[in-house]
C-alpha cells in the first residue's frame, strides 16, 4: 500500500463525488464513534469501582459508630451501676455485706444494662464477687481483670481486652463455651499450626462505687463478650445493610475479628454439594482473613478499601483495626457486599453499550451510503449540464430535481445563474443567514450546557459539605449522651438520698429532668441529622399557646438583656399533633433568631390561628414576628437551605433542621416580612395538622 502522502491525494481528488460523500460520512463513524465507545466502556468502568469503593466506605464509618457507641453504652452502663443506690445501700449495710443479696443485685443489674457479666472489686482492686455461683476467687485469676491502675478520677470509658484462657476464670460457664472457636482452613490466609482460638475478645469498663465522703469503696467491672456474639454482628449488618439497601441480588455482610480469626460474623460457608450458602447455612466462624488484609490492617494499621476474597466469593470490603486499652491492634471491623452482582451488571451494561455502538455504527453505515446514492445523483446531472455549457450548449439546463432539499435549490440557482447574479448573491445570504443561526443555537446549547454542569458542580460540593457536617455531628451526639447518663443518675441519687427533704425542690428537680430529657432529645436530633433514617419522632397532640408560653421562659435570658417587648394573641381552638419537644425546639430557634436581628429592642410578637391545608385537613399556626430590619429577596428563597445565614457565628443549619422537624409531621415552615402598613420586620409561620398520619419505622410523617 502506498503511503498516504501527495499520491494519495492527488488520487482522493480524482475520486467521483459519491465515493468522496461516502468516505466523508463514514470516515468519523469508523474511526471517532468506536474510539468514543472505547473511553465511555473505560471510564465506566472506573466510575462503577469507585462508586462502589465509596459505599462500602461509608459503611465502614456506619459500622464503627455504631461499634463506638456499644463501647458508650457498655461504660455508661458500667457507671450506672457504681452510682446505683441499691448498691450503696447493701455495700453499706454492715461490715461484711450479704453475698448472696449482692450477687443477686449484680445479676438484676446484668440483665437490666444488657451486659454479659459484671463483678465486684475491692478497693485495691481484689475481686470480692462475681456475677455467677462458683466463681473462682483466685487472686492470679483475677489479676488480668483488676482495676488497680483505673483512675477513680476519670470519666468512665470502655476499652477493648483479650483474655488468654488463664485470664477467663471471671467468665459465666455460658460464656466461655462461646469462647473456643475451631479454625476452619481458609484460602490465602496465613499458614498457622493453630487449630482453635482459644481467646476472649471484650468490651470491659471499671467504674468506681464512692461513700458520701468521695471515698473509693468498691470497683464495679462489667462488660461484653464478643465471640460469637451473633446478635450484635447481625444488629451491626441490619444497621449497615438493612433490606433493599443492595441492589441487584447482593448481599451485606459484617465480622467480628480476633487477630486475624472471625469470632463473629453472618457470612456464611458454602453448603455441601459447593452451592452458594443461603440464610440457614452454617455462618462462617473460626475462618481466617487473608494474608494480605492481614498484613495492611493488623501488620501496617492501615484501612483496606478493596475487593477482597471472603472465605468463598468476591466481596467490596472495608477492614478497620481495632486496638485494645494499650493501643495494641488485636482484631478487626469489616464490612462488605457481594461483588458478583455488580461485576454482571457491569459486564452486562459494557457490553450493552458495544452492541448499541456498533449497531449505531451498521446503521448509519447504511443509512449514508442510500443518503449518499440520493446526493450524487443530482450532483452528476449538474455536472453534465456544466459540461454541456463548457462545450458550448449556453442553453442548457439541470430541470427539475426530484426532492426539495439544498441540492434540488441548488440545481435551480445553477439554472438561473446566468441570468442574474443578483439572484446568486440573495441566495448566499440566506445561506449564511441560516449558518449564523445554527451557530447562534449551537452556542445557545452549550452555554445551557455549561450552566446545567455549574449546577450539578454545585450540588456535588455542597452534599460533600453535608456529609462531613453530618459525620461530625453523629461524633458530638455520641460524646454527650455519656455526661447526660452521669448527670441522671447523680439526680436519680439526689431524689433518693434526700426523700421527703426534696419536696421543697420538687418543681426545680422536675424542670432538671425535663431539661435531662431535652438534653437527650437534642442528641437524638443530632443523631438524626447525621442518620435521618434510623429516627422518628412520635405525635402527641401540642397545645400551641402553652408551648409558645414555655419557650419564653426558655429564652427568658436573653430577653432580659434586651429591650423587647412582648405581644401575643393567641386565637387557635385546635391542638398540633407533634412531638412536643421537637415543637418546642422548633420555636425557640424562631424566637431566638427573632430576638438577634432586633440588637436595639422591638417588640417580639406571638400568635396562634386555626388553619387548614390544600386538602382541607384541620390544624394550627403559628406565628413569630420581630420588627427587625426584614428578610432581603435573596435571603428569602435560600432561607431553608443548609449553611445560608446572615450571622457572624452562625451554622446555617437551625432553620434548615426546623423545618426538617415540622415537614416529618406533615407540616411547614414559611418565611416572609410584615405588611408595610405595620414596620419592617420578618414573620414566620409554624403550620401543623392536628391529626397527621403517623410514620413507619425509619419513616417520615407525611
Amino acid at each position: 500500500m502506498e503511503p498516504f502522502g501527495l499520491t494519495g491525494w492527488q488520487r482522493f481528488a480524482q475520486w467521483p463525488i459519491r465515493r468522496k460523500l461516502q468516505a466523508m460520512v463514514l470516515l468519523p463513524l469508523l474511526g471517532v464513534l468506536p474510539l468514543l465507545g472505547v473511553v465511555l466502556l473505560v471510564w465506566g468502568n472506573a466510575a462503577l469501582d469507585q462508586l462502589l469503593i465509596t459505599k462500602v466506605r461509608s459503611d465502614l464509618a456506619v459500622a464503627h459508630g455504631y461499634f463506638e457507641r456499644v463501647q458508650g453504652e457498655v461504660a455508661a452502663s458500667t457507671g450506672a451501676v457504681a452510682d446505683s443506690q441499691a448498691l450503696h445501700a447493701a455495700l453499706s449495710a454492715s461490715a461484711m455485706p450479704d453475698a448472696a443479696l449482692l450477687r443477686q443485685l449484680l445479676r438484676r443489674y446484668q440483665q437490666r444494662e444488657g451486659l454479659d457479666f459484671i463483678n465486684l472489686r475491692s478497693a485495691d482492686g481484689q475481686l470480692l464477687l462475681a456475677d455467677f455461683d462458683g466463681a473462682a476467687l483466685d487472686a492470679g485469676v483475677a489479676a488480668p481483670l483488676a482495676v488497680g491502675t483505673a483512675d477513680p478520677d476519670r470519666r468512665t470509658t470502655a476499652t477493648l481486652a483479650v483474655l488468654s484462657p488463664a485470664q477467663q476464670g471471671l467468665l459465666s460457664p455460658a460464656l466461655r463455651a462461646r469462647v473456643a472457636v475451631p479454625l476452619v482452613a481458609t484460602r490465602n490466609a496465613q499458614p498457622t499450626q493453630r487449630t482453635h482460638e482459644d481467646r476472649a475478645m471484650v468490651l470491659q469498663a471499671s467504674a468506681p462505687v464512692r461513700d458520701a465522703a468521695g471515698r473509693v469503696m468498691a470497683w464495679v467491672q462489667a462488660g461484653l463478650l464478643l465471640n460469637q456474639n451473633l446478635p450484635f454482628i447481625d444488629h451491626v449488618n441490619a444497621i449497615v445493610y438493612p433490606d433493599g439497601a443492595l441492589p441487584f441480588g447482593s448481599q451485606g455482610t459484617a465480622t467480628l475479628f480476633l487477630d486475624d480469626v472471625r469470632i463473629s460474623t453472618n457470612v456464611r460457608l458454602f453448603d455441601d454439594d459447593g452451592s452458594a450458602a443461603g440464610a440457614g447455612s452454617q455462618r462462617a466462624i473460626g475462618t481466617r482473613v487473608s494474608m494480605a488484609v492481614r498484613d495492611a490492617v493488623l501488620g501496617r494499621g492501615s484501612t483496606w478499601l478493596d475487593r477482597a476474597f471472603v472465605v468463598n466469593d468476591w466481596y467490596v470490603s472495608a477492614y478497620a483495626p481495632l486496638a485494645d486499652g494499650a493501643g495494641q491492634r488485636v482484631g478487626m471491623l469489616y464490612v462488605g457486599y457481594l461483588e458478583r452482582p455488580f461485576t454482571w451488571l457491569k459486564y452486562g451494561v459494557l457490553a450493552g453499550i458495544g452492541a448499541v455502538f456498533f449497531a449505531v455504527m451498521i446503521a448509519a453505515a447504511l443509512w449514508s451510503a442510500r443518503w449518499a446514492r440520493q446526493i450524487f445523483r443530482p450532483l452528476e446531472q449538474m455536472a453534465r449540464t456544466m459540461a454541456d455549457v463548457e462545450a458550448g450548449a449556453l442553453q442548457a439546463r439541470v430541470g427539475p430535481v426530484p426532492g426539495g432539499d439544498e441540492i434540488g435549490a441548488l440545481a435551480g440557482h445553477l439554472d438561473h445563474l446566468l441570468d442574474t447574479i443578483a439572484d446568486k448573491t440573495a441566495a448566499l445570504q440566506r445561506w449564511n443567514a441560516e449558518l449564523d443561526a445554527k451557530v447562534a443555537q449551537r452556542t445557545e446549547a452549550l452555554e445551557r450546557r455549561t450552566r446545567e454542569l455549574q449546577a450539578a458542580q454545585s450540588q456535588l460540593l455542597r452534599a460533600e459539605k453535608m456529609a462531613a457536617v453530618g459525620q461530625l455531628t453523629a461524633s458530638i451526639a455520641h460524646e454527650v449522651n455519656n455526661p447526660i447518663a452521669v448527670i441522671q443518675g447523680n439526680l436519680d441519687l439526689v431524689r433518693e438520698l434526700l426523700g421527703e427533704a426534696a419536696r421543697p425542690v420538687a418543681d426545680e428537680l422536675k424542670l432538671v429532668d425535663q431539661q435531662i430529657e431535652r438534653m437527650r432529645l437534642i442528641v437524638t436530633q443530632l443523631l438524626q441529622f447525621a442518620r435521618p433514617n434510623e429516627y422518628a419522632g412520635y405525635v402527641e397532640a401540642v397545645d400551641a399557646q402553652r408551648t409558645l408560653e414555655d419557650c419564653l421562659v426558655l429564652t427568658g435570658h436573653l430577653l432580659a438583656r434586651s429591650r423587647i417587648t412582648i405581644q401575643r394573641q393567641y386565637q387557635a381552638t385546635r391542638t398540633g399533633g407533634i412531638n412536643r419537644q421537637e415543637l418546642q425546639q422548633v420555636l425557640v430557634n424562631l424566637m431566638v433568631n427573632a430576638i438577634h436581628a432586633m440588637p436595639d429592642g422591638g417588640t417580639l410578637s406571638l400568635s396562634t390561628s386555626d388553619w387548614a391545608d390544600a386538602q382541607g385537613r384541620p390544624g394550627v399556626a403559628i406565628a413569630v414576628a420581630d420588627t427587625g430590619p426584614g428578610l432581603g429577596d435573596e435571603l428569602l428563597r435560600e432561607l431553608f437551605q443548609p449553611f445560608v445565614t446572615r450571622k457572624k457565628d452562625g451554622t446555617g443549619l437551625g432553620l434548615w433542621i426546623s423545618r426538617s422537624l415540622v415537614e416529618r409531621y406533615g407540616g411547614d415552615i414559611t418565611a416572609g416580612n410584615r405588611p408595610a402598613a405595620d414596620g419592617s420586620g420578618a414573620v414566620l409561620r409554624v403550620l401543623l395538622l392536628t391529626d397527621p398520619e403517623p410514620a413507619a419505622p425509619g419513616q417520615t410523617v407525611s
